[in-house]
């Protein structure tokens, strides 16, 4: 029975991985009674489908529609007009700073740090529609270490049937069967109930991105990313 201590590890890395996947996946989904589409502003719909950095390109996009900003398809972003605007216009300018003109990569990451987008970011998680970055973080260890555990039990599987005489090796795939069927479901799970969702909005503010209609351009954008943009616009985004 050389066999039993590789079976009682693979049982408990298993079981340590689907207990802390299932744990972070109940935490990232807050219950919330949400209304309706039109509690979100086309900033707070940015955030849920694409998180800082899709809010930076919303409102870079809008600055240049409202010829306040050039985004130029070479890459660069030149301000036009630098009066007023919201918080997350003048993070824009900021970025850009005093010379009026900075390449777009070097704009994106400095918006998407700004207390604004945090600001932003709290409020969502506030009202349950958005996932911490704490549950994001554990969202994604939970899947790593499940995954771990069922590689390991793999492993730990054919170490043990190796290690035994023919006619004992049924028994020994039986034992190893239930760590490895169990670790490959919650890692099914973690792929498909989990991450379409976990990255930045719950399921309460998936549910609201599921009402917003993409007929406007800003709403487009905010929910299905630079892709529905012409050609110009994404190129100065990809710089």
């Amino acid at each position: 029975m050389v066999w039993v201590p590789l079976l009682l590890v693979a049982y408990v890395v298993a079981g340590v991985g689907c207990v802390r996947v299932c744990r972070a996946s109940l935490a990232a989904g807050p219950h919330a009674t949400p209304g309706g589409a039109d509690d979100l502003t086309v900033c707070e719909a940015a955030y849920l489908a694409g998180g800082p950095l899709r809010v930076t390109d919303l409102t870079l996009v809008s600055m240049h529609r409202a010829r306040r900003l050039l985004l130029a398809h070479t890459g660069w972003a030149t301000v036009v007009d630098a009066s007023g605007g919201d918080e997350l216009e003048r993070a824009v300018l900021g970025a850009i700073g005093p010379g009026g003109q900075s390449p777009i990569p070097a704009v994106r990451p400095v918006v998407a740090a700004a207390e604004s987008v945090r600001l932003l970011a709290e409020g969502l998680v506030e009202r349950g529609l958005a996932v911490s970055e704490e549950g994001r973080r554990e969202v994604a260890a939970g899947v790593r270490a499940v995954r771990a555990g069922f590689l390991l039990t793999l492993v730990l599987g054919a170490v043990a049937a190796l290690l035994v005489p023919a006619e004992e090796r049924g028994l020994v795939v039986a034992a190893f069967a239930l760590p490895l069927v169990g670790s490959g479901l919650c890692l099914l799970i973690g792929r498909v109930e989990v991450y379409p969702y976990t990255r930045w909005a719950s399921p309460a503010g998936q549910r609201l991105l599921s009402g917003l209609s993409s007929a406007d351009p800003l709403t487009a954008l905010a929910t299905r990313g630079p892709a529905v943009l012409e050609p110009e616009l994404r190129a100065a985004l990809r710089g």
